[in-house]
């Protein structure tokens, strides 16, 4: 778990404000879970033999006796709260959620067990335009943020759950009868999620796989029609994907559509976005049959891909505009009140009031980096006059009561 510091929280910002504005133009309404569910949620949704449930919560008693956990993904407590609140049964939902969720895992750089996700999740609609939308407004926020050109989509159809479960059989007799090429790790899954091993990184692995049963064989009717309209609808609107039939997501609860969106410039940790359906997962919790479709991303993922492409704007990093500060003693406490005129005067104006000693004032107000510095004196005839820099360099005097002119003109 790891600290985000002061250096670091502007390229956040820029990221936080980029999607919310996206997410608004699409009419996404922000709902807000609390961190703390009961356990018996995830087990429920997320399934009791994946490696989340079975090796990464953080799952503790309360003084109650009760089973609780620290939220490893958003999407069943978004359902839970949906459900809960009488959001969701013969109704349409489009929601979206930010905030940190809790993983035991191995740390690695943009890993951590305290992590960040940015949540989209609808409810209510169970034609392939809402899966195309989701999707569609993903790319969107990628163009925004100046990423879209180091991502790559790819696409599968898990099919229905009955069409799933035949495949899942035909899979596991496969694989069983090639136990011992299997790498350990698929050996174990062979057990307990079989179709995570379509996921495997290990190259024997993979070649076995190649003679593997094929899910989009086992596809139901209903399921290519969704998916032969989901494509077609990201041909029209020049969406590029690639369709990767081992694509499979490691909870449970997905159906038909799966996607994610990977990139090639961070090393192993190559996803930055996934989602996709799950029809079955609000009955699956308890309440009435409700279509449902939707993705998380990672934001630190996303942050460090931010940084590798240097696409942050520069002036984003900068807290502040104007830097204040009085040349020699006697006038610092008219400083405080200077500041909040101009403040008043100029809405938006980021002012950083220098609040220490006067030695070396001047290198120091050039070490902020801010566009404006203002050094204050006071004349023989006691008013301020002000010394202005723009960009490091010094401008020219001006009249106390002509800095706000001055500075809404610059703003402007």
């Amino acid at each position: 778990m790891n600290d985000i510091l002061p250096e670091q929280t502007p390229v956040w910002q820029f990221l936080e404000s980029t999607v919310k504005n996206v997410l608004a133009t699409y009419g996404y309404s922000e709902i807000r879970m609390p961190v703390v569910e009961q356990t018996d949620l995830f087990k429920r949704s997320i399934g009791e033999v994946t490696d989340i449930v079975e090796k990464e919560m953080y799952t503790f008693e309360d003084r109650n006796g009760e089973s609780l956990t620290l939220r490893p993904e958003g999407t069943a407590s978004c359902v839970r709260a949906g459900e809960e609140h009488g959001l969701l049964f013969n109704q349409t939902q489009r929601l979206w959620y930010q905030g940190p969720m809790f993983r035991y895992e191995k740390p690695q750089k943009g890993r951590y067990r305290q992590f960040h996700q940015i949540g989209v999740e609808t409810f209510g609609m169970a034609s392939a335009d809402i899966d195309a939308e989701v999707i569609m407004l993903s790319a969107r926020l990628w163009k925004q943020l100046g990423i879209l050109d180091a991502v790559t989509l790819q696409l599968n159809s898990l099919g229905s759950n009955e069409a799933r479960a035949v495949f899942r059989a035909d899979l596991v007799t496969y694989l069983e009868a090639h136990k011992d090429e299997l790498d350990e790790d698929s050996r174990r899954r062979l057990e307990s999620n079989p179709l995570r091993i379509l996921d495997s990184k290990d190259a024997g692995t993979q070649a076995l796989l190649d003679k593997a049963p094929v899910l989009n064989d086992y596809l139901d009717e209903d399921s290519k029609s969704h998916f032969a309209e989901l494509c077609e609808s990201l041909d029209a609107a020049g969406i590029k994907y690639e369709i990767n039939p081992r694509l499979v997501r490691g909870l449970d609860y997905y159906c038909k559509t799966v996607f994610e969106w990977v990139t090639d410039k961070l090393g192993a940790q190559g996803t930055v976005c996934a989602g996709g359906r799950y029809d079955g997962l609000v009955q699956q919790l308890g309440g009435r049959a409700t279509p449902g479709v939707g993705f998380a991303m990672g934001v630190e993922r996303l942050i460090l891909l931010l940084e590798t492409l240097n696409v942050v704007p520069d002036a984003l990093r900068q807290p502040f505009d104007v830097y204040l500060a009085a040349e020699h003693k006697g006038i610092q406490s008219r400083m405080v009140v200077l500041a909040d005129q101009l403040r008043d005067a100029v809405p938006g104006l980021r002012i950083q009031l220098h609040c220490s000693g006067l030695k070396n004032i001047a290198n120091k107000a050039r070490q902020t980096g801010a566009a404006w510095v203002i050094l204050v004196r006071q004349n023989e005839e006691g008013s301020l006059v002000s010394n202005l820099w723009y960009n490091s360099e010094p401008s020219y005097d001006v009249a106390e009561s002509d800095i706000a002119a001055l500075l809404q003109q610059q703003q402007a």
